[in-house]
Order: C-alpha cells, then structure tokens, then sequence
C-alpha cells in the first residue's frame, strides 16, 4: 500500500515541482457479491489481510492526511536514562517498551555506566537505537558467542568429542590467549586447527566481512587464472513468516549482497525451505498465524521474482515438511560467487578516505529489523513487525552487479559492506574505526525520514564504499554509467569515534572502543544428556520392508513430487548450470546437488562448482547433535555422487570446486 502510494507521488512530482507534491492515501477495496454469510466474509477477510502488516480500513473519512516530521530541534534524549534503576524490572520494560529496544537489564547498565561516566549525559534516542542494534544478536551473534562457564555432559559420545575439541583449544591457541569456549568456538575451532597445520591453503582472509571465500586455479581457454570462489548462506525466517513474499524475496536479494560486496559475480542459488503442512485447511490455521498454503506458495512467488527479475540461476530447490515448522517457518537461500582475483582489492581505510552510499534510496523498510528477529516473538509483537520486512529492489541490485563486474571500478575500492542488518549504523560503522557520517546526504525515498530512520534502516540493494577521495569522482562517473545514484555520504577520521550528523545536529556521538565492545558478556552453564529415540529412529528406516509401510512413507509429504514448486524457478539463466534441478528420462527425478561452470568474462572454461545440503528434521527434532552430524554426511555424500556424475559424462574436468 505504501509502495503505491509513493509511486503515485512521483508521478504526479513530474507535473509540479518537489515540494507541491500531493499527500495521498488508498487502499483496495474487495466487492463480496452473491449469497454470502457472516461466516463466509470473515473466512474471506482471513485469507485476504495478513494482519501482521495490513488492517481493514475505516470507511468514515478521515480529518487529515498530513503526518507530523521530526526536525533537528526535536530530536530528543533519553531523558533519565544514566540516573534509571534498572536492576528494577518494571524499570527495564519500561525503557524497553518506550524505545522498542532488544536489550536486557545487564546491557542497558553497561550504556548507563559509560554515558554517565565517560559521556557525561543522556544518550539521544538515535544513540540508544544504533548501539540496539550494534549490538543485536542478529549483527553479533550473542548467542553463538555465549561463554560457556560450565559444561556438564552426562553423555560417554559427546564427552569424547567435547575431549578432543578442548585439545584441539590446546593446539590453536598454544600459549595465546584463548579465545572463551562458546558455541561459536566450538563450531570453528576445527577450521582453525586446519589452518595452523597448514591444510587450508586455498582459504582467503581478509578483515572484510562478507561471504566466505577460497582461492581457486580455474582454466580460462586453457591457461590458469587466479579466481576468488564465494559462498553464502542467509536465512530470513522471521521475516517471511510475517509477509512471505517480501521476506523470501528480500532472502534472495540479501544474500546475493554478500559475495556482491566481496565484488564477485554471483551465478548460482540454491533455496532450502522449512515449512508445516501445506494442504491443512484454512479453518485449521493457528490462531494469529498466516495459512501453511499462503506462506509456502507466496514465499515461492517472491524468491522466484528476485531470481527472475535480477537474472540468477536457481540450481536446486527443495522444501522440507515438518509439522513444528508451523511455529516458525525455514526460508534459506544459498549462493556461489566468482570474480579474477586481481579485480578484488583489499585496502586498508585511512583518513581522508570518502564513503560512498551505493544504490538504492533509503525508506522505512527494514528499521529494526536486525532488533526484531533477535527478540523473543509473542502475538503482540509480531503485529508490530511489519517494517521489520524490507522491500526488495532486482532490477537497481543487478545494476550494482554489472557495476562490480567491471574492473576498473572495482579496483577502486579499497573495502566494502552491503546494507544488510542494521543500515547505516552498521554498514558503515564497521568500515573504519574513525567516522564521520552526514545523514542529509542519504538519499531517501521520500520525504518525512528523521535522522534515527536514517541511521537503522535496513532498506534494500545499497552499498557502502571506501574509495580514496581523488577517485570518487571517477567512480560516480562508472555508476552512473550504469545508471546507479551514488553520494558522498560521509568520511574516514583520524579520532576512533562514530558521529553521524543530521540537519546540523550532531545526534550521535560514540567512542568506537565502547561500540566495539558488543556489550556485556553472556554466560551460561551446559547441561548434556544422552538423547532417547535415536536408535528406535534408525530402526524404524531400515524396517520398512512391509508393504503398508513403504506405501506409508510414499505417500507422506516427505515423498511427494516436488515437480510444481522448481519449475516455479529458471535454473537455465546465464547457459552455466550444468544439471537440471529435475532429470532423468521423464525429468522427475531430483538432482542430488547443484552444480555450475564458474563464468568468465573473457576465453572458454569448464571449471564448476558443486554445491549441496543434507537435513533430517526428523531426526534433529530427537537429537540435534545427530541431526548436524547426518546433514554432514547427506551433504557430503550428494555432492560425490554429483562429482561421480560428472565423470561419467562428457563435461567433467578435474577443476570442481
């Protein structure tokens, strides 16, 4: 609704001039004709309103359409907050529920002690609301960065394995200061321990933090050339479960943005999604839920959009059904990247240095969201969420990737983020330890934004640039070429603080040491126990020889075809995907992983990639320990059977990566 109505705006700005433009508001109106009861309108209104971010209308007219903004005269403190109790409870909710901030009592004292010790003042609302979502689980990982303080496991397998890993801790570590045994820690201590040994050769590192990325010798026309191969994975559950096209839309489009950022082209996607039943009634539906039918067959329109419209490959689709998906839903999307190597620079920001804000505008979409996953959900906040979902933008995204398939503007690039989580706040306040941010000179969508929308919007399809300021104007002059709007938006400084500025105000100004800190430290002990039903659950797999219980399985929702969902989705874009996600002789068979030729600018190759997944909810729902263990294995076991494939055929070459 609002899309339109700001599209209705513009249109009539080509007519008048930019502030004559007229303050409009509409909504869709359904005619119901025939013999309907009270019954069948309010089956109708259900499946029609998605309540978490549409309302029925008023039909009385309304007094004004005029909506008050901010100005910088208004922007205000927290007013209170260094002399606030808030070892009080009530005292935490409160300040929580007024500001709509994510954090507990402990991190609020940690802003409390700096503002009034080293600060000397209130914090400003935009403050509160960036370092919220700084320091959000979402941006940070607080839960996977959890200190474990006490481990208890009463379990003989994993005692055995937790043994090896604190070895493993002994080994990396040596006599450096160990990092703190956490959940993250314990899921990367084996690559680390790899690396030290000198077994990870082709792993590239950088301070960038985008995808994940390995250097590879691909063959160009038959001679070798030093390639970057990218990956990522990003899941937007939270908000696809609220507006299911534009969250599985935006799961595409945010995904893309990483290995994008890192400027590698990205040529393949693959989309895992979690979903409950989708043939129960609409009757049945949860209360304050969206309709299994409505969430997994509008999901699917949204993600195929993004691949259709910015032109990406979709090499292997699936949906997995699960009856506890209906409390929250899967919606992964995964991707390979490439670029030459020498097209990818890595510098380091020094002051002086200009950022530039790459893109698409800046609107309302998106503020809070990085808070609003990492809350814990309930019926009221979930009708509150509905700028947590951003809008998704292709066509300006694919602009940005023929921008980065050029190499002389990437060359000019010294470091680069996308806006994903956190907007401004974090894009750009991750750049570089000294900074100083005009919001003014954010382009916006619209006008009425005020600084604190400015600074946490998460709205779709931008980047920020590092770029030397004698190559900024050579750098405008290759986006706009591309059509691609880009601004000066703020720049590197020699004094480690973050201040952003909005209409002469300066309204937030914050020492980067205290930012970096990510708040207080969490702790939690751990408490293992040996999971019952695993053994009855592989029994159960290889019992089935009776007849009732194969055609059980068969018809299960775990067997059903899956035919009309991938053909929802182009896999053929770009001429590289090497295997259809349906063959065989009736091309009903589902392909084991998704694989492609690595594309080039320049010369012939047949260098690819394989990508895979494996997971049984079945299974992680009675022990997620042999649930992460058996995705492995399953993954693993899909992607040599496509390699043994390959080798069959005609098109296999010794370079898969």
């Amino acid at each position: 609704m609002i899309k339109e109505n700001i599209l209705y705006q513009n249109v009539c700005g080509l007519l008048t001039e930019e502030d004559e433009r007229p303050i409009s508001e509409h909504a869709t109106i359904y005619i119901l004709k025939g013999n309907i009861s009270d019954s069948d309108v309010a089956k109708i209104k259900k499946y029609l309103i998605n309540s978490i971010n549409q309302r029925e209308c008023s039909l009385e007219k309304p007094e004004k359409l005029e909506v008050g903004t901010e100005t910088a005269e208004d922007v205000k403190s927290v007013q209170g907050f260094i002399e606030a109790d808030f070892t009080d409870p009530s005292v935490v909710e409160q300040y929580s529920n007024e500001y709509g901030l994510g954090m507990d009592a402990q991190d609020l004292q940690f802003c409390q002690k700096y503002f009034r010790d080293e600060e000397k003042r209130d914090p400003t609302v935009t403050e509160m609301k960036m370092i919220d979502t700084y320091w959000s689980d979402h941006c940070r990982h607080t839960t996977f960065l959890t200190k474990l303080e006490k481990v208890d496991i009463s379990w003989d397998l994993l005692q055995d394995i937790y043994a090896d890993y604190i070895k493993s801790r002994e080994f990396v570590y040596d006599n450096k200061k160990a990092k703190d045994v956490s959940l993250m820690d314990i899921a990367t201590i084996i690559v680390k321990e790899l690396k030290k040994r000198g077994a990870l050769k082709d792993l590239d590192e950088s301070e960038e933090v985008n995808a994940c990325s390995i250097k590879a010798e691909i063959l160009v026309d038959g001679k070798p050339e030093e390639y970057l191969v990218m990956f990522k994975n990003e899941t937007h559950n939270h908000p696809t479960e609220i507006e299911p096209f534009g969250g599985a839309n935006t799961c595409l489009g945010g995904a893309i943005r990483d290995p994008l950022s890192g400027r590698s082209y990205v040529y393949q996607a693959m989309r895992i999604t979690g979903s409950g039943d989708p043939t129960t009634p609409i009757e049945d539906t949860m209360p304050n839920k969206l309709p299994q039918k409505t969430i997994t067959t509008t999901a699917a329109k949204g993600y195929s959009s993004y691949g259709a419209q910015i032109g990406l490959a979709s090499g292997q689709i699936a949906e997995i059904y699960h009856p506890n998906y209906v409390a929250k839903r899967m919606e992964l999307g995964a991707l390979i990247a490439a670029a030459p190597k020498e097209n990818v620079v890595r510098g380091v920001p020094s002051p002086g240095d200009k950022i530039i804000l790459l893109g698409a505008r800046t609107g309302r979409d998106g503020c809070g969201a990085a808070t609003g996953s990492s809350k814990v959900q309930s019926v009221e906040a979930l009708t509150e969420c509905s700028a947590d979902v951003q809008v998704g933008n292709a066509p300006e995204e694919r602009k940005i990737v023929r921008l980065f398939r050029n190499s002389e503007a990437t060359k000019l690039i010294k470091r680069c983020n996308d806006f994903g989580a956190g907007g401004v706040s974090v894009a750009i306040g991750e750049l570089a330890d000294g900074l100083e941010i005009n919001l003014d000179k954010v382009p916006t969508k619209y006008p009425g934004l005020d600084g604190t929308e400015i600074a946490i919007s998460e709205s779709q399809e931008r980047m920020a640039i590092v770029i030397e300021a004698e190559d900024v104007e050579r750098f405008q002059k290759l986006a706009e070429e591309e059509n691609l709007e880009s601004s000066v938006v703020a720049t590197v400084t020699e004094v480690a603080r973050v201040r952003m500025h909005w209409r002469g105000k300066t309204i937030v100004d914050i020492s980067r040491e205290f930012l970096d800190t990510n708040g207080t430290m969490k702790t939690a002990a751990v408490k293992v126990a040996e999971p019952t039903g695993v053994k009855e659950y592989f029994e159960s797999r290889i019992s089935g020889g009776q007849a009732e219980e194969f055609k059980k399985r068969l018809s299960s929702l775990k067997c059903c075809s899956q035919r009309g969902l991938v053909e929802r989705f182009d896999s053929t874009v770009g001429a590289g995907t090497v295997f259809m996600p349906l063959g065989g002789k009736h091309q009903l068979t589902p392909i084991e992983a998704m694989c492609a030729k690595i594309p080039t600018l320049k010369g012939h190759t047949d260098s690819g990639t394989i990508m895979s997944y494996g997971y049984d909810p079945y299974l992680s729902e009675i022990s997620p320990f042999h649930g992460a263990v058996f995705s492995n294995i399953d993954a693993v076991s899909k992607y040599v059977a496509c390699r043994w494939r390959l080798q069959q055929s005609m098109v296999y070459t010794a370079r898969i990566f």
